[in-house]
């Protein structure tokens, strides 16, 4: 009788720099390889660079003014 064997950990791309990454729970900032690029991605959303494309919908209070 033979023991499964365990898949291998998935090797990713960071989103910023592009330094592979092990997906393992070790890897703490996964999808990114470390703090430093994961910071810089929420700071680049939150200024604006990145853009989710759509059209806006006026809020209910919005459309009764």
């Amino acid at each position: 009788m033979t023991t499964p064997k365990a898949p291998s950990p998935r090797l990713v791309s960071c989103p910023h720099c592009g330094k592979s990454v092990l997906w393992t729970p070790e890897s703490r900032f996964r999808p990114f390889c470390s703090e430093r690029c994961k910071l810089i991605d929420i700071g680049a959303w939150a200024s604006g660079a990145y853009v989710v494309p759509g059209q806006e919908t006026p809020l209910p209070d919005e459309e009764r003014e």
